[in-house]
């Protein structure tokens, strides 16, 4: 008679879920150690020396525009809705008509978003002082 745990066909993929996890787990706190222990503490001196004739080293401000992340989302937003197109051309002709009429909403919903997106002043690049 069989255990009705280990009858379970998903039983495999719990156990290698398990086991990744462990892994993925040791893996991090291993790696967290390692680095801690061969990091350079005092490398900021040497960051800032002068190398051979160079101009004197100033620490700037490590700041990073908002307005990367907000490019950077809208292109990888219009850029995966644009994907979803071709295997729409590839069965252009499976579809019909309603293909058409859902393919020219979705657009309608692309245009509406840029539009949007555009009138918010997103796609503006707005120089930080």
């Amino acid at each position: 008679m069989e255990h009705i745990v280990t009858s379970n066909p998903y039983f495999g993929v719990f156990v290698l879920f398990l086991i990744t996890f462990g892994a993925f787990t040791i893996t991090t706190i291993a790696a967290r150690l390692v680095s801690r222990a061969l990091a350079a503490k005092d490398s900021e001196k040497i960051k800032l020396s002068v190398y051979e004739c160079g101009p004197e080293v100033t620490k700037q401000p490590n700041r990073i525009s908002p307005q990367f992340y907000l490019f950077a989302l809208l292109f990888l937003l219009f850029d995966v809705e644009i994907v979803f197109m071709f295997p729409w051309a590839v069965d252009f002709k499976l579809l019909g008509w309603f293909g058409f009429a859902e393919m020219l909403m979705f657009i309608l919903l692309l245009t509406i978003g840029f539009v949007y997106a555009w009138k918010k002043g997103a796609l503006e690049w707005h120089n930080i002082k």
